[in-house]
């Protein structure tokens, strides 16, 4: 497994990934356990930004001020909400404050002045400045981003934790899809944001688009008075994070592309598009991290004929890597080497082993999309679809066992006139839009670790050139960098 301490947290990595493959597969698909624990019993307190205490936080909070906000009391609720948030905050977090509609404007701290120490003065003048807002104009959320972007560029540096939140009660009506997505480009890497639809009248497309690109929650409050507790919740959670910035980094040999990357636990994300180049690596941004664990599965692509029969062969080495201190360009290693190696067997007769693992995944997939599905079908009112595909993901939370989603499916179900379930005439739009974006969330990932494959044992040797891992003990060449392994072997 590798345990390897990296300052606040202790990194494993667990590699469940089948070696035999078919004689006509062309992909080969791994999945990675990553496990973050605390270093040590001395471990130090995160969040006050002192010398010795962990890393230093930043907050933005990030209030929807829009026309619809001044329905139905919400804005009043939001205000309390966000109040709440900055009396959370620990002392000397790093705090600002912008209010959005169609613009964006940042109301604490005073123009021109960077993010505040949090103390009990900030916490009354933002306090103050939070409950003086008036709802009006209209919704643009890439605005809001890019202003809280360039509030923490102005004020933090690589080695601080830099968090964002936002709420919003309608659509993001002021620009288009691609607008927005633009702007999280513009913000990835940078901070994380976990975003909340408020109410009824939003649209989980928008949510979605910043929390998968900025490495956040995402979650309906259907009830507002609920943002108050939610929020308060999220602060205590922001403040856990102790590694500014994570990587995935792979390294393919020759034969092998990169076909996706996908995070499946604790929520669907597909991150490929966020890859980085990396000299001869492949860095997947993982957002902030605290002590827990996530899932990840990797899937590499390959030509069949290009690999040998009954050999085995090296397709990638993983690391974690971690944000470089203060004028180091390289990323430093959290973990220890893992290697993805494949076998092409001859036969088509010969019995392929099939990782259960690997199989839920897949499963949680299909239910992901189910759930999806019905939601988008309902939206379109085309109710016979929105029917079919709820009975499809009632039948697969039942078999995967996942309560959570479950409970969510049955309250929007009723039986019809043939006993089957049909989406309950009536159902809100919140819960519509509820469905639709808890369909990613799986859960957090089991505490025992997966029966894998954690990488080579220590008698594979190592490559006297490059000094990685081989594939096996009387290997002849090493296959990252084509070194030959004399008679005597490596090691």
């Amino acid at each position: 497994m590798g345990n390897t301490s990296h300052g606040r947290l202790t990194f494993t990595v667990e590699v469940d990934a089948p070696e035999d493959l078919a004689v006509d597969a062309a992909r080969a698909d791994a999945l990675l356990t990553v496990r973050a624990r605390p270093a040590g019993e001395a471990e130090d307190r995160p969040g006050d930004g002192k010398a010795g205490h962990g890393p230093r936080h930043a907050e933005v909070l990030i209030m929807d001020r829009s026309q619809s906000m001044a329905a139905s009391g919400k804005l009043d609720e939001a205000k309390k909400a966000v109040s709440a948030a900055i009396d959370t905050l620990r002392d000397g977090t790093l705090l600002g404050i912008v209010a959005g509609d169609h613009e964006a404007t940042v109301i604490y701290p005073p123009p021109g002045r960077p993010l505040a120490p949090v103390d009990q003065h900030v916490r009354q003048h933002a306090k103050h400045q939070v409950a003086a807002q008036v709802a009006q104009g209209g919704t643009r959320i890439g605005r809001w981003l890019t202003l809280a972007r360039d509030l923490f560029d102005t004020s933090t540096g690589s080695d601080t934790v830099c968090h964002a939140v936002l709420y919003t009660d309608g659509k993001n009506e002021h620009e288009t899809p691609e607008q927005l997505a633009n702007a999280v480009r513009g913000c990835a890497d940078r901070f994380t944001c976990d975003a909340r639809g408020l109410g009824e009248h939003w649209h989980r497309s928008a949510i979605r688009t910043v929390t998968e690109g900025l490495h956040g929650s995402a979650a309906a409050v259907l009830d507002v008075p609920d943002l108050t507790e939610d929020f308060v919740r999220l602060m205590q959670d922001a403040q856990q994070l102790v590694m500014p910035r994570m990587y995935l980094a792979l390294s393919l040999t020759g034969r092998f592309d990169l076909g996706f990357v996908r995070q499946t636990r604790p929520v669907q994300v597909d991150l490929t598009d966020q890859r980085q180049e990396r000299g001869a690596e492949i860095h997947i941004p993982l957002g902030a991290w605290a002590a827990g664990a996530h899932q990840y599965h990797v899937s590499v692509h390959f030509e069949p004929e290009s690999l040998p029969l009954n050999h085995r062969v090296q397709a990638a080495t993983i690391t974690l890597r971690t944000e470089p201190p203060a004028g180091q360009a390289d990323r430093p290693t959290c973990t220890d080497e893992r290697v993805l190696v494949v076998k092409r067997r001859s036969s088509k007769a010969f019995v392929i082993p099939v990782s259960a693992n690997l199989t839920r995944v897949e499963a949680e997939r299909e239910l992901r999309f189910a759930m999806q599905d019905c939601a988008d079908a309902h939206e379109r009112g085309d109710s016979a679809l929105a029917d079919a595909k709820l009975r499809q993901a009632l039948a697969l939370a039942e078999q995967l066992g996942d309560a959570r989603r479950l409970r969510l499916l049955r309250a929007m179900a009723q039986d019809g006139p043939d006993g089957k379930p049909v989406v309950r005439p009536g159902v809100s739009n919140g819960r519509i839009q509820q469905i639709g974006l808890d369909a990613t969330r799986t859960g957090p990932v089991p505490d025992d670790p997966v029966d894998a494959d954690t990488g080579p044992r220590r008698d594979t040797g190592v490559c006297p050139n490059c000094h990685r891992p081989l594939v096996a003990p009387d290997a002849k060449f090493c296959e990252p960098c084509g070194a030959k392994i004399g008679a005597e072997g490596a090691g």
